[in-house]
């Protein structure tokens, strides 16, 4: 027999380790870029992943559980690191590098696998339903942190008013040698929230979060019940550092295949629907007004590669420009523009988007008109 925690399926514990250092607070965020760096590339087999399960549960109301068990494990090793740094400092411990439980490290997340998702819920709860709680957390966590929950795109970050709390804790630990505990139990509370919205938004739950401000280090209103022990484990399970690379090397080819089929499917359609009659891709007609004899639009650089490449000839093909009726356009080089129209009447264009900007020189006054 095992026995099981009942209550709300996220369970966040910790506990506040006695003799931490005074200093050693100053220098985490530097001793934790490997840990940043590798959970930036997690981060993203998550999205991947909560995309593929969005689906799975929409089709057959079952979180498949090899998705999920990574997804709570890139949940783990983030609220770890966010233990050690300054989403608590409340450890000195440096994190290990696991996607799994690590019972023995003072902080731990545990979210119970669901059976059965709602087909239903699956659409809305992740955006409509959270929002009331992405207000609560983004006030906690900071403006960027609850987004980054529920899209996967980033590692969980201590900004907000749990980053406050732990800076006046850090302050603490230097002058006094000891963490407030009164702190680390509201610290731990907004942590809690936090979590359990992102499981939720993470649609690993369908049990809405409660509003409720659960502080300290034990989860409170759990109790413990006995379970039948599970089956073996077939030798396929779990997360080895191969399966992690090849997860994070997947989702990483499919971002980056994504972003260029999406580029070339979008130069596939512009050139074989944009294309006028004559074979010419066209910019949008623009008109233009002057009070000299002349419009000037500056330094246009036509050469942006050596003229002798085997590529540059046919890389951007025939130009053409089309004008009005009267109106003669002349292309030369800086020099011999400039010299032809000295002391001539004309206007210099300018374009900034959408914007047009006119300086009229008249005579060699310059002015703006």
């Amino acid at each position: 027999m095992t026995t099981a925690t009942a209550g709300y399926p996220v369970h966040v514990h910790a506990h506040l380790e006695p003799g931490l250092s005074r200093w050693l607070w100053l220098v985490k965020w530097f001793l934790a870029i490997p840990h940043y760096l590798l959970l930036a590339l997690l981060w993203l087999g998550f999205a991947v992943f909560s995309v593929v399960a969005f689906f799975a549960i929409l089709i057959t109301g079952r979180y498949p559980r090899v998705l999920f068990d990574f997804n709570v494990g890139v949940l783990r090793w983030s609220w770890r690191v966010a233990y050690y740094t300054y989403g608590a400092l409340a450890t000195d411990r440096y994190p290990p590098f696991s996607l799994g439980a690590e019972p023995d490290y003072p902080a731990t997340l545990d979210i119970a696998y669901p059976e059965h998702l709602s087909r239903g819920l699956v659409l809305v709860k992740w955006w409509l339903l959270a929002i009331p709680h992405y207000l609560i957390v983004g006030f906690f966590v900071g403006g960027g942190s609850y987004v980054a929950y529920q899209t996967g795109e980033t590692v969980y970050n201590s900004g907000g008013l749990v980053g406050l709390m732990a800076l006046f804790a850090g302050v603490a630990l230097l002058f006094t040698g000891r963490y407030p505990k009164g702190l680390f139990d509201f610290v731990l509370g907004m942590d809690r929230w936090a979590l359990r919205v992102a499981a939720y938004a993470g649609l690993m739950t369908d049990t809405y979060p409660p509003f409720r401000f659960d502080s300290g280090g034990e989860e409170p209103g759990v109790t413990t019940i006995e379970q039948p022990s599970p089956p073996p484990a077939s030798g396929h399970g779990g997360w080895t550092p191969g399966r992690v690379i090849a997860v994070v090397i997947g989702a990483l080819l499919f971002v980056t295949g994504g972003a260029l089929g999406g580029t070339g499917g979008f130069g596939l359609w512009a050139d074989s629907t944009q294309r006028d009659a004559e074979g010419f891709l066209s910019t949008s007609a623009q008109s233009f007004h002057g009070n000299g004899y002349a419009l000037e639009f500056g330094t246009v650089e036509l050469r942006w590669t050596d003229a002798d490449w085997v590529l540059a000839d046919n890389w951007l093909g025939e130009v053409r420009l089309k004008t009005g009726q009267n109106v003669f356009v002349g292309i030369g080089r800086t020099e011999d523009v400039t010299r032809y129209l000295s002391g001539v009447e004309h206007d210099e264009v300018s374009l900034s988007g959408s914007e047009v900007t006119y300086w009229h020189r008249d005579g060699g006054v310059f002015s703006l008109s």
